[in-house]
């Protein structure tokens, strides 16, 4: 039988202590021990003298006789990191937009513009990037159109980066907004049958390969023919039978043939449902409250990232910000915006007669009108609005409990509406529709413990061009879906 016995190895072996004594070794045992620091808490850091480690990409290459200066960034921050160097630690491979692993000391800098700047131990180029090649040049101001032509690349620029930065504080802010008001999120489907805008405008949904069998009883996938979720509206309504309060923020789908600058074929839904309300009012209040609660947020998380669009895209967007923060939301109805609208001396491209639906030309003069303050437009003409708006019964102008929130330099930014809570006019209007069928369980909802309800949507591309002055939805969303453009 074999049996294996154990030996003490000498801790201070002349091959072990040859090997700590190499300069490689060296190396590695620094990296061990110095603290790993995101750029953002460097630049924050009080404290000099810090052995860290940095990683990040090269936004700038300076060198000189006796010294090497860089500009290190790692997407935590707009401002990026000095990094003071010996010139014997330069290389021909560190370059505008390599990415770097440095450590070294966190020193207190004679610059005005920053704290502290790194003084570089050990540089190692962990990926190369020919300056020659790439798309971005080191001291060129490059447009958002031109952004837009590399996907795959515009992360790397500074405006781009703050964009996302910008995205995701104010996606928590949204989070945080409805979880502090005791809202419930809900994830609804992605894929549904519902097509509760009534526009039409559907991806459908069907495996790879997929061919129509004209013998095959059911020829699709599911049950009925599916699609890409237009709304998580009528699936939050379900909620509302069981949750005081509930929302849901997620991907939308429109198949609209555009490439204009306000459309996009995927983009992201705020929506909220609320049970117990038979009054506008309410809505409005959360609409309003969100809006700004989502602002304020932003604008001191992001203050740097926010003020590179208000300096140099959007010149005075500020003060129109702090304005619809300062100033309480104006309300008219839609009867009294038609009125305004014909009593101008603006020509219109689209007709401004009682009934017709508000274009955006429309909305941003209503804005304008009302001094640049976000307007609520209320009780829209009945047969404007979707089969659940709630039916105000009214003459000789017949409207519907519906609400849209128009804001400057966008026009709508949001629509809501109280629900049809009443069985018998509901079943009605699905019945002209010829949808009593397809929505049977949504009538089966008001049978069973149904109340007064009422919710929203508010487009989250749409409130980033409206806080940071943008004009193309394209440059909001990390990856622009739209009609004919090309998907990675």
């Amino acid at each position: 039988m074999m049996s294996f016995t154990l030996q003490r190895i000498p801790a201070f072996s002349s091959g072990l202590f040859c090997r700590c004594s190499s300069k490689s070794f060296q190396r590695h045992c620094s990296r061990i021990s110095s603290k790993k620091v995101r750029v953002s808490d460097a630049l924050s850091s009080e404290e000099t003298g810090a052995n860290v480690r940095i990683q990040g990409w090269v936004r700038s290459v300076r060198p000189q006789k006796d010294n090497l200066f860089l500009h290190l960034n790692d997407g935590s921050s707009l401002q990026p990191l000095q990094v003071v160097a010996s010139s014997h630690l330069n290389t021909r491979d560190l370059t505008f937009g390599c990415a770097v692993d440095i450590t070294g000391t966190l020193e207190k800098s004679p610059s005005k513009r920053q704290n502290v700047e790194l003084h570089a131990q050990h540089i190692k180029v962990v990926g190369e990037c020919n300056p020659v090649d790439f798309p971005f040049k080191i001291k060129e101001r490059h447009s958002l159109e031109y952004v837009r032509q590399f996907p795959h690349l515009r992360c790397r620029t500074n405006a781009f980066s703050s964009l996302l930065r910008i995205r995701s504080e104010a996606t928590a802010a949204i989070q945080s907004f409805f979880r502090d008001n005791g809202y419930v999120q809900i994830h609804t489907p992605v894929i549904t049958s519902n097509d509760c805008e009534g526009a039409g405008e559907l991806f459908q949904v069907e495996p790879a390969g997929h061919k129509n069998d004209s013998d095959d009883p059911n020829p699709h996938f599911f049950s009925v023919p599916a699609y890409l979720t237009v709304s998580g509206q009528l699936h939050l309504e379900v909620m509302a039978g069981a949750f005081s309060a509930a929302y849901t923020f997620g991907p939308t789908f429109r198949a609209e043939n555009s490439q204009s600058r306000r459309h996009l074929a995927e983009f992201y839904m705020v929506e909220a449902e609320i049970a117990f309300t038979e009054s506008l009012e309410d809505l409005m209040k959360v609409m309003e409250d969100l809006f700004k609660a989502a602002t304020e947020h932003v604008l001191s998380s992001c203050a740097e990232d926010v003020e590179l669009f208000h300096k140099y895209t959007a010149p005075g967007r500020r003060d129109q910000v702090d304005l619809m923060l300062k100033r309480k939301f104006n309300v008219i109805s839609y009867t009294e915006a038609i009125d305004i609208l014909k009593s101008s001396s603006q020509n219109f491209t689209f007709s401004t007669e009682w009934g017709c639906d508000l274009q955006t030309e429309h909305e941003k003069f209503l804005v304008k009108h009302c001094g640049n303050v976000p307007v609520f437009v209320i009780n829209y003409p009945y047969e404007l609005k979707p089969f659940y708006a709630r039916d105000n019964q009214d003459q000789p102008n017949h409207t519907a409990a519906a609400v849209d929130l128009l804001v400057p330099g966008v026009g709508e930014l949001c629509g809501g509406s109280l629900r049809e809570e009443r069985l018998e006019l509901l079943s009605q209007r699905l019945a002209q529709a010829g949808l009593a069928d397809t929505y049977a369980w949504y009538l089966q909802l008001r049978e069973f413990g149904s109340v007064p309800h009422g919710g929203f949507g508010m487009g989250f591309e749409r409130y980033l061009l409206c806080i940071l002055g943008l004009h193309n939805i394209k440059d909001v969303i990390p990856f622009a879906r739209f009609s004919h453009s090309c998907l990675l």
